[in-house]
Parts: structure tokens; C-alpha cells; sequence
């Protein structure tokens, strides 16, 4: 091999065709690009998560890493296989939301494939609930009629305005809960319509957790909405997606490892859009869990140094 010949690198591509770019993407020019470099690429067309971790784990010794082409529950769904095999993770954003591209600084499709071109690391964050991985946030309340008031047909014609469309439906039915909360020491009671615990920056389409945060600062990021009446809560919507959260009275915001929350009634909790557990709920974070492809220097991301490495 010459001095400037490239040692090949072996990819698995998972690419959900029922994400909302997924089945009209032109990804054939990116994926010839990647074998230009000398990347080897096998696309598999995912048939669901539980198809999609049997064929990583019977290829992981093959790969080098696995890159996943989908929306933030697509990519979700291969975190645990990922983290049990070691397999850093490169991504194509093809979902409506795109919150985890954002978290990584990356914007679009061909910058994507410029990065897994350009092969730069970092590890990142995994969040969990009750036994779950997730990248973004896990909600309860609010959030999860957000969710429930979407569905594919929506997402494909309103793209990111859906979840816009989605949050004035959600508002209308919004019900009032206690939580109890615990936050590493310290211990809260409160009311609530609206309780996030955020991994990484993004969510929601573009919502910030909190405006300091990070999906490699090894911390969680919660808030709490408390109940107002519709008016107010729409004065606070601003703030809420710019992760201003501090900035209103009436929203309770704290950092934490370790997060438990219990809520009456009991509710359903979503991770990165998909429901995954119940409250009570035990929140933990896993620091450098996964290594992935970023661009470099991206600004979303802490640097070593600003990580105290």
C-alpha cells in the first residue's frame, strides 16, 4: 500500500425507507463517494429495530462502524447494539426532526457523507430511563401529546412545522400531574403539565434542553413546566425553545447524573419520540458511551479541553 493510499474501512448502512426523506433521498451518489474513499458499504434496508440489531451483531466483528440513515427514532433504536458491540456510529439525517444531526453539528445530507468521508471521532452521551437508551430527550405530559398528536402523514406534509401544529393541538389537551423529584441530593415536590430530561441539546424539531447544553457534558438537563393558563404558557413558548428556561418563574430547571421521578397519576414517558417506559422513573447518564462521527471542531459539541480532558 502507498504512503497516501487509504486503508479500507467496512460500513453496515441501515436506512429507514419509511423516514420522511428516507424512500426519495438520493443517497446512491453519497454512498459511491464513501467507496471512492475506500469506505466498503452493504446497504440493508431495515424491516425494524429488532431486525436491524440481529443483523449489526451478527456483522460487528466485519465492521468498522455502522452508519444509520433514519429519523431520531431510527437512530434510537440502534443505540444499545451499538454500545454492546463498540461500534461508533456515523449518521445520515433523514427524518423530519433531525435533533441528534443538530446535537452533532451536522446540517444536511452532504455534509453527512463529508464526514464519514473525513472520519473524525468524538464519544458522546447516552441517556437512560429505566433501562432505556436514548440520545435527545425523554418526556412526560405535554411532550407526549405532542407526539401523539403527529403522525407520518403529517410529519411528510408539514415536515418540522408539524411538531408546531403538533404543540398547539397538545396544548388543548394537557392535564395537570404531581412529581416528586430527586435530582443526585436534593429533593423537589411540584406541580406539572410538562417534564423533560434531556441528553443531548435538541429536541422537539429544534427545541433547546438548555441553552448550555451538551451530548458529551456527562450531565442531564430537566425541566419542569408548571401548570398556567393557555395565554401564559404561549408567552413561554419562546423561551422554551430556546432553552430559556430560567427566565420564566413559572419553569423549573436543574442539571443532575442521576434524576428519579414518580408523578400522580402515572404517566408514559417517550424517549426521542418513541415510548419506551412508565413513571416512576429512575434517569441516569452514561458518560463517553458511544464514539461517533462529527464534523470537526463542531461548535455544538464540547471540546477536550472544555470537557476538563
Amino acid at each position: 500500500m502507498s504512503s497516501t493510499q487509504k486503508k479500507s474501512r467496512r460500513a453496515l448502512l441501515v436506512v429507514n425507507p419509511k423516514s420522511r426523506n428516507g424512500a426519495e433521498a438520493d443517497i446512491d451518489s453519497g454512498i459511491e463517494r464513501l467507496r471512492a474513499d475506500g469506505v466498503e458499504v452493504e446497504v440493508l434496508h431495515s424491516e425494524g429495530p429488532q431486525k436491524t440489531e440481529d443483523a449489526i451483531r451478527q456483522r460487528h466483528k466485519a465492521l468498522d462502524f455502522v452508519i444509520v440513515g433514519g429519523g431520531d427514532g431510527t437512530i434510537s433504536s440502534t443505540a444499545r447494539v451499538l454500545k454492546e458491540c463498540q461500534l461508533p456510529l456515523a449518521i445520515l439525517p433523514l427524518g423530519t426532526a433531525n435533533d441528534l444531526a443538530r446535537s452533532l453539528g451536522i446540517e444536511e445530507l452532504d455534509q453527512a457523507f463529508d464526514v464519514i468521508i473525513e472520519n473524525h471521532r468524538q464519544p458522546i452521551d447516552l441517556g437512560v430511563v429505566n433501562g432505556h437508551y436514548f440520545f435527545n430527550v425523554a418526556n412526560m405530559g405535554l411532550g407526549v401529546k405532542v407526539t401523539e398528536a403527529q403522525d407520518s402523514e403529517i410529519k411528510k406534509r408539514w415536515g418540522v412545522l408539524s411538531y408546531l401544529r403538533a404543540f398547539f393541538v397538545a396544548l388543548r389537551r394537557a392535564q395537570k400531574f404531581r412529581v416528586k423529584l430527586a435530582l443526585d441530593d436534593e429533593r423537589y415536590r411540584m406541580g406539572s403539565i410538562q417534564l423533560a430530561v434531556g441528553n443531548g441539546r435538541y429536541y422537539g424539531g429544534g427545541n433547546l434542553v438548555a441553552e448550555e447544553a451538551r451530548i458529551n457534558d456527562a450531565r442531564l438537563d430537566l425541566y419542569c413546566l408548571r401548570p398556567r393558563g393557555l395565554m401564559e404558557l404561549l408567552g413561554m413558548a419562546l423561551l422554551v425553545r430556546g432553552g430559556k428556561h430560567h427566565l420564566a418563574k413559572r419553569i423549573f430547571n436543574a442539571s443532575a447524573q442521576h434524576i428519579e421521578v414518580e408523578t400522580k397519576p402515572r404517566l408514559e414517558i417517550h424517549a426521542d419520540g418513541e415510548p419506551v417506559t412508565n413513571t416512576p422513573a429512575t434517569f441516569s447518564v452514561i458518560p463517553k458511551a458511544l464514539e461517533v462521527l462529527v464534523p470537526r471542531n463542531s461548535e455544538e459539541l464540547l471540546s477536550e479541553k472544555e470537557r476538563g480532558q
